[in-house]
């Protein structure tokens, strides 16, 4: 029998009625001769609702208690999701994350999965069981919660269709599949239905929320076919695969957009050996994870050097840069997070000089400075100023999706 992996989100599972329409869904998936794996996060808003509440206890919270009350909010999801498919009369079961054979490293709000032994997962399957399990979460060698990060169910998801060798792993969403962008800031966007492995990486990385960024990694790394569609209908979705399943390829595949960043500027450093690498292992070991770096010209022996974090990462990056700028000697240091970055991704890039040109065109056309610029083979991110961010997009996405250019 193929075994399929299905993950639903917080908003496919939000209410009863919701949990019994997916419940509906996964028993039609296990009549088509199926074996199902379901997991799932929260309910709605639940994680934002349990931060709040230890926000309310303390502005501090230890992250391994962070993450023992997290873990409630899927554990709810599991055992409600297994009664409902259990009232249509299939057997099934529940695992939490742990249960389910999913160890994690040690850095609590944020694992990363180490390995995955889904025996306990297997048996129920060859029982003729329908198998729930917590997304978000697992365990580390020694017993402790730890939760994955937000987004951290899709990762769950591929994760165990990785380890169980499925035929299909199936990420359900609010949306439809992947777009060309964001269907909530970009009327015009367009449904895309292949995309490849290293595309789908770039634009989850860049803010496209449909996917989180290592479960994309997962997927590319063990060749997981990827398919995101809607909760809410039968329509197709989008595959992610590799790019020789490709219908075609394209210059550009998408338009991105992520709110959640911040730039530090460090003035007059030292232009030798070793201050790069002193800097960024002072913010490295705080786990703190730095995008974008840009370092000046050099003149008189000194340069800027300004990179990007995530807006959640500045008040630990902050007191980490106040300490490097006195200890090699910089003349001071600033930061800014009224920033946003907007970036283009597709394969076809590689080959095309003038893609870059026309999505600078098209914010310098809108009076849009570009604060800075990042590039790869399949991308070209841009910082500028946060409340442009959707004039950006939307200019963006018109130069290479609606004009007809050859984009």
């Amino acid at each position: 029998m193929r075994i399929v992996v299905q993950k639903y989100g917080g908003t496919s599972v939000a209410n009863p009625e919701l949990i019994k329409n997916v419940a509906r869904r996964v028993v039609r998936t296990r009549e088509e001769g199926n074996q199902v794996v379901v997991v799932v996060s929260a309910m709605g808003h639940t994680t934002d609702q349990l931060l709040e509440l230890a926000q309310a206890i303390t502005s501090h919270p230890p992250e391994r208690e962070v993450d023992m009350l997290l873990a409630t909010g899927e554990q709810v999801s599991i055992a409600l999701m297994a009664m409902a498919i259990n009232e249509l009369g299939y057997p099934v079961v529940s695992f939490t994350g742990a249960q389910a054979g999913i160890t994690t490293d040690r850095n609590h709000t944020k694992a990363l999965i180490k390995k995955v032994d889904p025996k306990r997962v297997r048996q129920a399957l060859e029982e003729g069981k329908i198998v729930v399990v917590a997304g978000f979460q697992g365990a580390t060698d020694d017993d402790e919660i730890a939760t994955l990060g937000r987004g951290g169910s899709d990762t769950t998801a591929v994760a165990l269709a990785a380890a169980l060798q499925a035929d299909i792993c199936e990420i359900y969403t609010d949306v439809d599949g992947v777009f060309t962008g964001d269907p909530r800031v970009v009327p015009t966007a367009q449904k895309l239905d292949f995309i490849s492995y290293d595309e789908m990486l770039e634009l989850a990385s860049l803010g496209a929320v449909v996917l989180q960024p290592r479960s994309v990694e997962f997927a590319k790394q063990f060749s997981v076919p990827l398919h995101v569609r809607s909760s809410f209908n039968d329509h197709e979705g989008t595959r992610v695969g590799e790019v020789s399943c490709m219908e075609k390829s394209r210059l550009v595949s998408g338009v991105a957009h992520d709110l959640n960043v911040a730039k530090i500027g460090l003035f007059d450093v030292p232009d030798r050996p070793g201050i790069a690498k002193h800097i960024f292992k002072k913010l490295a070991a705080e786990n703190i994870n730095v995008d974008m770096i840009i370092q000046s010209w050099m003149h008189n022996g000194k340069n800027d050097i300004v990179f990007t974090v995530t807006r959640d990462d500045l008040p630990k990056a902050l007191p980490v840069v106040e300490k490097v700028v006195k200890e090699i000697r910089a003349s001071g240091m600033d930061y800014n997070d009224r920033v946003a970055k907007v970036s283009i991704v597709g394969a076809g890039m590689v080959t095309n000089p003038g893609v870059a040109a026309a999505m600078f065109e098209a914010l310098a056309d809108e009076d849009i400075n570009i604060e800075m610029i990042s590039t790869s083979e399949i991308k070209v991110s841009c910082v500028i100023r946060e409340d442009q961010a959707v004039k950006a997009v939307n200019a963006i996405h018109a130069k290479f999706f609606e004009e007809n250019k050859g984009y």
